[in-house]
């Protein structure tokens, strides 16, 4: 079968227990799940053995069809396979449940939010090559430091109270705007938002409520907030975590999320991309721009393959887009602290690492109590 790789696809697989050689990754094959043969694509999943004896387990995702949702839905059936255990969730892949609305509409807003990719500016001309580079790097937040920057961003503020995700991201907007000396230029940060709770909110209908927790794809959207570089550096946190939650407000409804269908079809077949990915919206004023996505809901605790529970798991997500991308994710310490995925430019980490090293602490092997 190695020799003749072809042969391979269409093939019914019977084995419970099989190996998969890295040639065979993009095969399509038939897998037997007790009932039926499945078509199911071969992917790239890896394995590495350490040293020590431990194993590091690693998978890639295209997420303009797999969101953090999904992908933890898939590592949780996968862990419940290994052990025989009935799948606590059937993924569905219905698309129907996101079906546009006839006659279709949407708010004009989305238009700022959004953009078909033949529409996107051109690349400033007679510009320098910006060598300062994208890079990743994984820290951890206690969970006292957590609950002292909420604090501090529901200061002098009634009745809408800050989440900690907010606060945080409101903390994060104002150290990578400390670092630029062009008090005019204009940042932007925005938030991804899973729309799965909205768009099952007020449905009567429970078993399409259900399908939608079960839905097995890509249901976000990426709201984004712009701000004077001067305004972020001078105004207090709580100020700025209110223009946080500003631009969360109308990202949080069922309502923004039919909408999203009804544009998103408006525009087919033709792809499209939030607009803050691009980075640079071609204009002069364009200042530092970075996405915050939640992993807070990452299952590592419970992602067990039968070695027991995982030391340590993370998401790594340098998306190829010109602005950063910050992850969250509870810690496999289960004490209330963060681990945190950072992809951005080289220089904002080390200014973030010398003014927030309080905050934002490198994650070792003796935190993980690996030593």
């Amino acid at each position: 079968m190695k020799k003749k790789r072809d042969l391979l696809l269409n093939r019914k697989i019977w084995s419970r227990r099989s190996s998969i050689s890295p040639e065979f990754v993009d095969c399509s094959v038939r897998i037997y799940n007790g009932k039926t043969p499945v078509r199911c694509k071969i992917t790239e999943g890896k394995a590495t053995e350490l040293e020590c004896g431990g194993l590091v387990v690693a998978c890639t995702f295209d997420h303009r069809v797999a969101d953090a949702y999904s992908t933890n839905m898939f590592l949780l059936s996968w862990a419940e396979m290994a052990h025989d255990k009935q799948l606590s969730l059937l993924p569905s892949i219905g698309r129907s449940i996101l079906s546009p609305r006839q006659p279709g509409w949407y708010d004009p807003f989305l238009d700022d939010m959004y953009v078909p990719v033949s529409a996107l500016p051109p690349l400033p001309k007679n510009t320098k090559r910006n060598v300062d580079e994208l890079i990743s790097r994984i820290y951890y937040i206690e969970a006292d430091q957590l609950s002292r920057l909420q604090s501090l961003a529901n200061h002098g503020t009634s009745g809408r109270g800050k989440t900690k995700l907010e606060a945080f991201s409101a903390f994060l907007w104002k150290l990578v705007a400390a670092r630029e000396a062009e008090r005019g230029k204009v940042s932007r940060m925005g938030i991804v938002v899973d729309g799965r709770m909205r768009l099952r909110e007020a449905d009567a209908d429970s078993k399409r409520a259900t399908l939608m927790d079960a839905y097995f794809g890509n249901v976000l959207s990426i709201p984004f907030g712009k701000e004077r570089v001067g305004d972020l550096k001078e105004k207090p946190l709580s100020w700025v975590a209110e223009a946080v939650h500003d631009c969360l407000e109308n990202a949080v409804t069922k309502e923004h999320f039919l909408d999203l269908i009804d544009w998103v079809e408006a525009h087919r077949p033709e792809p499209a991309l939030a607009k803050i990915y691009a980075g640079s919206s071609g204009k002069e004023d364009d200042g530092p721009a970075f996405v915050v996505s939640s992993g807070r809901q990452f299952p590592v605790s419970k992602v067990d393959f039968g070695w027991g529970r995982p030391t340590f798991g993370s998401y790594h997500f340098p998306w190829g887009g010109e602005a950063g991308y910050v992850m969250p994710m509870p810690s496999p310490m289960q004490n209330g602290d963060w681990i945190v995925y950072m992809h951005l430019l080289r220089e904002q980490l080390k200014f973030i690492e010398t003014k927030a090293a309080h905050v934002f602490r490198p994650l070792t092997f003796d935190y993980l109590n690996l030593n």
